[in-house]
């Protein structure tokens, strides 16, 4: 049974670091591509970052880039967002999700309709 689980969300203030985790079963997770998105009251949900099956290649939403790294360890089966510098409008709830459609895929998809497997999300709010 494919699993992914989120962790590491809390409240911090503008400006704060915070570390998020999404931790993988019932899947090779070396061979697939992972991904994070995130969904804001009122808000459709949207792409934050995503990172190749090797973690030789990384992808990032134009709002975070500069401010988020997104990293895996395969032999852990996790994937991490590191968010630094955030501001009052990351906040969110944020996604783990994988795309099982194919293993050791080159392409790399941005749309949330693409993944069919997500976590259960984990809330990030960034006080002013």
């Amino acid at each position: 049974q494919v699993e992914v689980v989120e962790s590491g969300g809390g409240l911090v203030q503008v400006g704060d670091s915070l570390r998020l985790s999404c931790a993988a079963s019932g899947f090779t997770f070396s061979r697939y591509n992972m991904a994070w998105f995130r969904q804001a009251p009122g808000k459709e949900r949207e792409f934050v970052g995503g990172i190749m099956w090797s973690g030789g290649r990384t992808y990032y939403g134009d709002s975070v880039k500069g401010r988020f790294t997104i990293s895996r360890d395969n032999a852990k089966n996790t994937v991490n967002l590191q968010m630094n510098s955030l501001k009052p409008e990351d906040t969110a709830v944020y996604y783990c999700a994988v795309d099982l459609r194919y293993s050791y895929s080159g392409t790399f998809h941005y749309t949330d309709g693409e993944y069919k497997y997500w976590g259960q999300g984990t809330q990030v709010t960034v006080s002013s």
